[in-house]
């Protein structure tokens, strides 16, 4: 007999209270401002870090892998842990890791060291960032505030993202390779400081057993997905260890799908999915999360490879696409008010496919302000919209006790998307590339003709995102 009853009511019904919310909300989400950037600020630095540690161009792209892999498996894990023991302890345990693992990262010596560091860094981002937004929607219930709170952590996402770039170029060429893991450590004390004087300890929690065979079964199903993912980039779709990982994914969901269905005190209840504009959000995150981290990586190579722009000036040239972003994510919560989350939403994704569409237009000869700086700003402008309102509909009437879970789930869901866009984005830039090598075209207009390929697949998955946003449910103000 299967049951999918959902978790014992919450022990405490109160939400964690605090006099002086936003300035928590600050310090929360500078927190996740480290997060971000931490998946983008490390890949210029790479280059420096492999010639001085030894690393063959395989072994770099292990620094990345190792803190992908533990964050996006364990974010569901992660997200229920902050549900069951509390959700200021899980998130303060994670910035502890978070910041004693950066550390060893600029301490390290040699590869081995680097890597184990990176994936405790990954382990303890998947506690903090799911922590982190369950935090948010109990300091701000109201759908009015917390609409403008997720206004501020969507600008700082947006931040984290496009700023990695422009850091990690500064603090490569002033200070190191070292500092871009020694960057995130005055931040977290700062942050791990802070929150015990800005949230009470006081918080709802679920009560009852840990499902751990539930736990076991997503991780491996997540680990494995993001692998196979990272394995198609390196090895191509059809290696052996792409198929591999690939087969283990499906059984290990298949396994976390009975499991889940059977056990009276799930890790993921599947009644959370009948909440339709929960799983209709987390569906629009991946999507975006797609298209998102498929134009960062092609917009920083094409500059490099294509226009010839050092490290400092490709991340400069980002700044007018994250302060449009940053705008558009502070009104948001007004045009919220105005048209309704669904419309806003449906509007931003489409203004993210025309920027995307006209960035594709860009020549392999391009200036920044014809031919780019336009396209810049439409992207940033949809994104800005996009993040605040997927967001908000991910955690749209969940309960206190599952909004770890909630957190989780909306990580999970970025992490997934970014990994599967840049996996099968890069691969048609790649495949569009050597065709126009193969015609005979120069290496800079064969490049260009990839990317363009690359952005065009973008534009199609917001378009996509924008067709699955439209049925979402009715507006609540």
């Amino acid at each position: 007999m299967t049951t999918t009853a959902p978790l014992s009511s919450p022990v405490s019904p109160a939400p964690p209270r605090s006099s002086r919310r936003w300035l928590a909300l600050g310090v929360l989400a500078l927190a996740q401002f480290l997060v971000v950037l931490d998946a983008s600020i490390v890949n210029i630095a790479l280059p420096v870090l492999g010639d001085q540690l030894r690393m063959s161009t395989a072994a770099l792209a292990w620094v990345i892998t190792a803190y992908v892999l533990p964050f996006g498996g364990l974010l569901l894990l992660g997200g229920r842990l902050a549900d069951r023991y509390g959700h200021r302890r899980v998130f303060l345990l994670g910035v502890v890791g978070f910041i004693s693992a950066s550390a060893l990262a600029g301490l390290s010596a040699s590869s081995g060291m680097l890597l184990g560091a990176r994936a405790v860094q990954g382990a303890s981002a998947a506690l903090l960032a799911p922590a982190a937004l369950a935090l948010l929607t109990h300091l701000f219930p109201e759908s009015g505030d917390r609409t403008k709170a997720l206004g501020v952590w969507g600008g700082v996402a947006g931040i984290g993202s496009a700023a990695g770039v422009l850091l990690g170029g500064v603090l490569t060429a002033t200070l190191g390779w070292q500092s871009v893991f020694f960057v995130n450590v005055p931040i977290g004390l700062l942050v791990l400081a802070t929150i015990p004087f800005l949230i009470s300890r006081d918080e709802t929690r679920t009560s009852g057993r840990l499902d751990m065979p539930g736990a076991a079964t997503i991780t491996g199903a997540l680990v494995s997905a993001v692998g196979a993912l990272s394995a198609v980039q390196q090895a191509g779709a059809s290696a052996p260890l792409t198929l591999v990982l690939t087969a283990a994914a499906v059984a290990f969901a298949v396994s976390f799908v009975v499991i889940e269905r059977r056990t009276a005190e799930p890790l993921v209840p599947l009644t959370v999915f009948a909440n339709r504009n929960l799983s209709i959000g987390n569906i629009v995150v991946l999507l975006l999360g797609a298209a998102m981290v498929a134009l960062f990586f092609a917009l920083s190579v094409f500059m490099q490879a294509v226009l010839g722009y050092d490290a400092l000036t490709t991340g400069l040239t980002q700044l007018p696409l994250a302060g449009a972003l940053v705008v558009v994510a502070g009104l948001a919560p007004a045009l919220i008010g105005r048209l309704g989350a669904k419309a806003t939403l449906i509007g931003s994704l489409v203004l993210l496919a025309a920027g995307l569409v006209w960035l594709a237009a860009a020549p392999s000869d391009a200036t920044f302000v014809a031919q780019l700086l336009g396209p810049s700003l439409l992207i940033g402008i949809g994104m800005g919209g996009a993040f605040v309102t997927t967001t908000q509909l991910s955690v749209d009437g969940v309960e206190g006790g599952e909004s770890g879970l909630a957190g989780g789930l909306v990580n999970t869901s970025q992490q997934i998307g970014g990994a599967l866009g840049l996996a099968v984005l890069s691969s048609i830039a790649a495949a569009r590339t050597e065709a126009l090598v193969h015609a005979g075209a120069a290496t800079p207009v064969a490049l260009t003709g990839g990317f363009s390929w690359l952005f065009l697949g973008a534009a199609g998955i917001a378009l996509v995102a924008a067709v699955v946003a439209g049925f979402a449910a009715g507006e609540r103000h």
